[in-house]
């Protein structure tokens, strides 16, 4: 997928795996990646911001934790998490063998 070196903490860069757009942050050092998509709003998570460790939203503000991708103070669904390693400095993800269907992907808004 890519070099490790490229993701840094506090940054989010958004990769096509599979049909998917996943987006790659780092969290604690540790490779975290998620469905670029709110699931709440289905805006771009990757247009938002990261801070104190939560991935928020840019339409409504909802929060989501990088740590395991609950809703943060809401009641909105958890973000779909991809398995991620790092070996040798590139970083693997594992998506779904099926592409993901209407209710997953990201709606420009």
């Amino acid at each position: 997928m890519g070099s490790a070196d490229h993701i840094a903490e506090g940054q989010a860069s958004v990769h096509a795996v599979g049909g998917w757009q996943v987006l790659l942050t780092r969290h604690e050092d540790a490779i975290v990646a998620v469905n670029d998509r709110c699931t709440h709003a289905a805006a771009r998570l990757s247009t938002g911001r990261i801070r104190r460790g939560a991935l928020m939203c840019p339409l409504h503000g909802a929060r989501f934790d990088l740590a395991d991708g609950h809703c943060i103070g809401g009641a909105y669904p958890a973000l779909r998490r991809f398995p991620v390693r790092e070996s040798d400095g590139v970083v693997e993800v594992a998506v779904p063998a099926t592409p993901p269907g209407m209710d997953e992907m990201p709606v420009d808004h």
